[in-house]
């Protein structure tokens, strides 16, 4: 993936009003990262996502979600590097 422009860390479930207000904000050329209760949008398959998406590991292990794309599953270290990685990071 090319260096991100925006990294919105994300961390509300996908039924809070937040969690669409950062769906529409990201563009094409932004990465998302789901952490704590966002990681529960992995399960669903109705969700359309406008650039690439991450999501943290140990929140995942904690909800007990699972996600194909082990390439989109991070741990902390990897957390570190996309924040580094971006432009700026916007937490939601």
């Amino acid at each position: 993936m090319a260096r991100p422009q925006t990294l919105h860390i994300l961390n509300k479930a996908p039924e809070h009003p937040r969690f669409a207000q950062c769906l529409k904000a990201a563009g094409s050329d932004d990465a998302l990262l789901l952490t704590e209760n966002a990681v529960l949008a992995a399960s669903r398959s109705d969700l359309r996502y406008p650039c690439p998406i991450y999501l943290l590991e140990p929140d995942m292990k904690a909800r007990s979600v699972t996600f194909d794309n082990s390439d989109q599953v991070v741990d902390y270290a990897g957390m570190v590097a996309l924040t580094v990685e971006a432009t700026r990071v916007i937490s939601w």
